[in-house]
């Protein structure tokens, strides 16, 4: 790796920089507190929505979250908004249409600020009963901005349904995915980890090749390839899905075995 060594440590959260228990390892916890003790910041990019980050916010205090695949730039010390880049409701109205056309048994969630929407039979995998989520109608969730829609379908395939909504989208917003279920993540247009890295870098005075970055799934892969291309250090997890090992410049151990730690320990 030569005497590179990054000014800006960016980490995706599940998959990458927690465990399969939904913890950070105390080797992990060890290493970033040597970075910056170093004064080097580390930024956490997820797909996660800020109501999700008190427990990433127990390890580091302070710092940056870019949550919801880059819509929402969050101060983890006050857990306030800096920033949001929301889908707009002609967009919303015209996607879900489409899709509850084409596939009638697709069904909506939205994100924004720290709210959760979603339709009565949607079935959300994770926090039910927290503050901020609720069930809405379709027409109520589409009426305003929000950061982030959902699309989720239970018998479909993830690639075919992933496949489906980004056909359906076309070039109207951005369409990724983080799961192993049938669920879509589509932001506004152009919306994406990277661009969320790239304004909190810039804000650092810094840009992609100071820039180290740890991911593992494909709403990692437009990071990817800023850091890559800008001449930082894209790094897979070993663990990671396929298209993101492709994508990766370098490639550590498992989320489970503190591959995070163990690649940061060979750039000091």
């Amino acid at each position: 790796m030569g005497d590179w060594r990054p000014r800006l440590i960016a980490s995706d959260m599940d998959g990458t920089l927690l465990r399969s228990d939904d913890t950070v390892s105390e080797r992990t916890r060890a290493e970033l507190a040597h970075w910056r003790a170093e004064r080097v910041p580390v930024v956490i990019a997820t797909g996660r929505p800020p109501r999700w980050m008190l427990g990433i916010r127990e390890v580091l205090g302070t710092g940056t979250a870019i949550c919801a695949n880059g819509a929402i730039t969050l101060d983890l010390a006050t857990l306030r908004v800096l920033g949001e880049h929301s889908l707009q409701p002609d967009v919303l109205r015209t996607v879900t249409g489409e899709l509850r056309r084409r596939q009638p048994d697709t069904w909506f969630a939205v994100e924004y600020g720290d709210q959760f929407r979603h339709e009565p039979v949607y079935q959300p995998r994770w926090d039910v009963d927290a503050p901020g989520v609720a069930e809405a109608t379709l027409p109520e969730m589409v009426a305003q901005p929000v950061a982030k829609l959902l699309a989720r379908h239970e018998r479909l395939s993830r690639d075919a349904f992933v496949e489906l909504v980004a056909e359906v989208v076309d070039g109207r917003a951005t369409v990724t995915h983080s799961s192993t279920d049938a669920l879509a993540e589509i932001s506004a247009l152009g919306v994406t980890k990277a661009t969320g890295l790239a304004e909190v870098s810039a804000a650092h005075g810094l840009g992609a090749g100071d820039v180290v970055f740890f991911g593992d799934m494909p709403n990692d892969l437009a990071a990817f390839a800023w850091v890559r291309d800008g001449g930082g250090h894209a790094v897979a997890m070993a663990n990671a899905h396929p298209d993101v090992l492709a994508a990766a410049t370098h490639v550590t151990d498992t989320n489970d075995a503190d591959g995070v730690a163990k690649y940061l320990a060979q750039l000091r």
